[in-house]
């Protein structure tokens, strides 16, 4: 063999090995100790079974009180004969009826996260580690919900619906335009308070967490920050680093 292939092979030999351990290397420097993993994770359910608790009081609540009102409305507009009674009752019946179907179709829900994460293994370090990245996703969906459950269409929708019911009770009905402004008024004054009454615990919690784990400069990414590619052609070896 010619000195110059065996220098050839060799020095492919040394930097193949070189990149091998390198790449290791960076792996390593990317695991987290299983000590805050473990931190992270329990942060993490424990923000998600806080967030369901709170969701569940918060649904619930607005749900038995819509019920309630829709029930109630329905039993006033049987016991009486009296036009404007009925009329009303019958207005703010349709009302309370949309909410406890908003109830079902709005953003904010009980959601199972918590039963999703429970499914998951932690018994090794890999395990727990797969599954803080999954809670942190649940995390960050619940956060998204609770942002949007706030945004400016649901104030819009509702108070648009709102001054449907005001514009009926005045104009349909032939008020005068003072008990269109009450029917308004009252119902802008439920809705607004149901939105936002709802809950903030998953935003909160995941923000507290983004600036506590994630946003410090001397936190660890779990994705190498770049990549070492080997390539070979006729002749030679080459390296190639992508970013």
């Amino acid at each position: 063999m010619k000195k110059s292939s065996f220098c050839l092979i060799f020095g492919q030999i040394l930097l193949l090995l070189f990149l091998t351990f390198h790449k290791i290397s960076l792996s390593a420097q990317n695991e987290l100790p299983d000590s805050l993993v473990t931190v992270q994770l329990q942060y993490l359910k424990k923000s998600l079974n806080q967030d369901k608790n709170r969701t569940q009081i918060w649904w619930y609540g607005w749900l038995s009180g819509y019920s309630a009102a829709t029930i109630g409305q329905g039993i006033l507009y049987s016991s009486t004969d009296d036009k404007s009674l009925r009329q009303d009752m019958t207005l703010g019946a349709a009302t309370t009826l949309l909410g406890v179907a908003g109830q079902f179709v709005g953003q904010i829900h009980i959601g199972n996260e918590t039963e999703r994460l429970s499914m998951l293994k932690e018994g090794t370090n890999s395990e727990r580690m797969q599954k803080m990245v999954i809670a942190e996703q649940l995390l960050e969906e619940c956060a998204r919900r609770e942002q949007l459950a706030r945004s400016w269409k649901n104030h819009a929708l509702t108070g648009a619906v709102n001054l449907g019911g005001g514009l009926i009770t005045w104009l349909g009905f032939k008020r005068n335009i003072g008990a269109g402004i009450g029917y308004f008024v009252l119902n802008t004054f439920v809705t607004e308070a149901q939105i936002w009454s709802q809950p903030t615990i998953a935003k909160r919690s995941y923000h507290k967490y983004r600036r506590k784990y994630q946003e410090k400069p001397e936190d660890i990414s779990y994705v190498p920050c770049m990549n070492w590619y080997l390539e070979t052609y006729p002749g030679g070896i080459g390296l190639k680093v992508v970013f």
